[in-house]
């Protein structure tokens, strides 16, 4: 018996919320349990060290200038993002208006707050609503959009290797050669990566006739014909501008934060690189707004530059909160409210002739 589609859409947003919050639970209850020991080492008893009462004075005493330079930033970035997806657009002959591309993308973020990936989905048909034409073609442009966050994401993180690189590597070898456990399963990944590879090849054949295989290799070809849809673009150069513009600013939302933050004030230019590309790997992990794996894996980038796990997780709360809170969701629902005022039709007047005397 087939799930209806109301209730399979449910039903995920149950699952992906389930599991960010799972994630995002487990990592404040590890961080409250670290929190809790290092007040018993300092003779402050339990009852009086509060995880969560240490995060509510640490959001009291941020610089809320600098939070509004950075959903500043956030909604620059989104009209640069706007931009360059009309430059797409225009490959189909399509004219579309500056305010529709801006908003349907906010709009597509608030939607990724209660199920990932949904978004795009709710942004193409927005935009195809309002600009009457075809949904499908307006997904097939944001699928390239997603192609080059992806390439650019894949950037900064050689970027991030072949800068810090070194930092990264000593840290994780200091964390594993501590850990006789960790290596333990390092050496059982590998081995079960190695025997995966082996089976892989073995059963090439079985497997090209699995539905699963043919979906993934429909999503290959979809990502080559997104690349090869690039030559068409009109003005290469503009896209290219946009696309840096929009990741030096997602950049600058991270590294800006450290400013508004005590804790992490000290931190500079390379360290907000590292942080940016952890974060951007936790977001693209399907839960709502990347909630939990952001979170989890800033603390673990924090923690390379020496930041305690208790104020690492107070600075992914203040990034994440001023972002998806005061960016995503707000804009959003801006967003809900403006599209439908700004392509109200006007009404048509008719003008009808007089007769008689005036």
């Amino acid at each position: 018996m087939a799930i209806p589609k109301g209730v399979s859409s449910f039903l995920k947003f149950i699952l992906f919320t389930g599991v960010g919050a799972g994630i995002l639970y487990l990592v404040y209850q590890s961080q409250n349990a670290s929190y809790i020991a290092d007040c018993s080492q300092k003779g402050i008893p339990a009852d009086e060290c509060s995880l969560m009462e240490k995060l509510k004075s640490d959001f009291a005493g941020v610089n809320y200038w600098w939070i509004l330079v950075i959903v500043s930033s956030f909604i620059v970035s989104n009209v640069l993002r706007a931009h360059r997806w009309l430059l797409l657009i225009k490959t189909l002959g399509v004219k579309a208006r500056m305010s529709n591309a801006f908003f349907t993308v906010m709009v597509g973020y608030f939607a990724n707050m209660g199920l990932p990936r949904v978004g795009e989905v709710v942004r193409a048909g927005l935009f195809a609503k309002y600009e009457n034409i075809s949904a499908g073609k307006v997904m097939g442009t944001i699928v390239v959009d997603r192609i080059m966050d992806l390439l650019s994401l894949l950037f900064a993180i050689i970027l991030a290797l072949v800068l810090q690189g070194n930092l990264l590597f000593h840290f994780f070898e200091h964390e594993i050669g501590n850990s006789i456990l960790a290596q333990t399963w390092i050496y059982i990944a590998l081995g079960l990566g190695i025997l995966f590879l082996f089976l892989l090849y073995r059963f090439r054949h079985i497997i090209k006739r699995w539905s699963l295989y043919q979906r993934i290799h429909h999503l290959v070809e979809g990502f080559r014909d997104g690349l090869r849809s690039l030559r068409r673009v009109e003005h290469p150069w503009l896209l290219l501008l946009d696309t840096v513009g929009i990741w030096v600013l997602y950049y600058l939302m991270m590294f800006l934060c450290f400013k508004a933050f005590a804790p992490t004030a000290h931190l500079g230019g390379m360290a907000g690189l590292m942080v940016f590309v952890f974060g951007g790997l936790g977001i693209v992990f399907p839960s709502p707004g990347g909630m939990g794996t952001f979170h989890a894996m800033v603390i673990m980038a924090l923690a390379i530059y020496g930041l305690n796990g208790n104020d690492a997780f107070s600075f992914a709360n203040i990034q994440y909160f001023s972002i998806q809170l005061l960016g995503c969701v707000l804009m959003g629902i801006v967003g809900l409210i403006v599209l439908p005022i700004i392509n109200r039709k006007p009404k048509i007047i008719d003008h009808e002739p007089q007769t008689g005397n005036v």
